[in-house]
């Protein structure tokens, strides 16, 4: 024990007091990110705090002067990957309201053990490590980071390289399968669906567009049938599950009905200032022609 302080001592001594800064604070802001992303209720907050985590580790192997893993870092995990899971996300529209029953009997026992179980080989390996100042880096990196790593993929590590391959392909091989169907039935053509839609009564036309026109024109506004209400139609199915529509259906009646008191009063006013009892016997006359009409 004394040995491995005094050889913890000696790294501290070594560590200059920008790097033990840096260390303590991004290791802070990287275990913060993590507990984020595990205990977020949102999928999107979950993602965007996975990706802040990817960016403070890419720091973490700039410093220590692994620039190719770094600019990998943020490049393909950060900038691809995350950015499509977000994308896929946003898409999809996964919220806090979908549903979170468990589907597999005693997963989450499992996942519990499962963090158990690395959380003890993460403080085995830990506790092992080695306090003494690194050697041999210098030689690793004689012909550049790339060709160091390269080296050492293709040469050292090529057996835990290709199952890595392996393991990846087998996840894209799982997907596709369990993406694709069989068909159980012929494939109907396109005149035996139209013909079908006709028989059930549904909606031939074009949905209209959602919004009120020369007012809203959001997504989540119903746009207005003839009678003022909202139509159904006009708006995603989506947005109707979860009751995110918006209805103006009111302020629309109550605009509709200023402009029609407006439209009065500029009547009974006239052209050329207040009507007078002239001007509203003219007024009283054409009505009742058009009336007779």
């Amino acid at each position: 024990m004394s040995a491995q302080l005094a050889a913890a001592a000696t790294l501290a001594a070594g560590t200059s007091t920008g790097e033990a800064v840096q260390f303590w604070i991004l290791g802070t802001v990287a275990v913060i990110g993590a507990l984020c992303t595990v205990f977020m209720r949102r999928a999107v907050h979950s993602a965007l705090c996975l990706a802040g985590t990817m960016i403070v580790l890419a720091v973490f192997y700039l410093a220590n002067g692994a620039y190719f893993l770094g600019i990998v870092q943020i490049v393909v995990y950060t900038g691809a990957i995350m950015m499509l899971f977000l994308f896929v996300v946003m898409l999809v529209g996964v919220t806090a309201a979908d549903s979170l029953k468990e589907t597999i009997k005693g997963q989450r026992w499992l996942a519990l053990l499962s963090g158990l179980g690395f959380g003890i080989l993460l403080i085995a390996g830990i506790g092992n490590a080695s306090l003494t100042e690194s050697t041999g880096l210098g030689q690793a990196n004689a012909n550049g980071n790339v060709e160091g790593i390269a080296s050492l993929i293709f040469t050292k590590y090529v057996f835990a390289f290709e199952i890595t391959g392996a393991l990846l392909i087998t996840a894209a091989v799982g997907a596709m399968v369990l993406t694709h169907r069989e068909r159980t039935e012929r494939a109907r053509t396109q005149r035996e669906l139209s013909e079908q839609r006709v028989r059930d009564g549904k909606y031939l036309p074009p949905l209209p567009a959602p919004g009120v026109y020369a007012r809203h024109n959001a997504v989540d506004i119903a746009g207005l049938l003839p009678d003022g209400t909202p139509s159904e139609l006009t708006v995603s199915k989506t947005l109707r599950e979860r009751g995110q529509i918006r209805d103006v259906s009111m302020e629309a009646l109550g605009d509709l009905k200023a402009l029609e008191q407006r439209a009065g009063e500029r009547l009974e006013r006239g052209p050329s200032g207040p009507a007078g009892p002239a001007d509203s016997e003219r007024s009283d006359s054409r009505r009742s022609e058009e009336a007779s009409k």
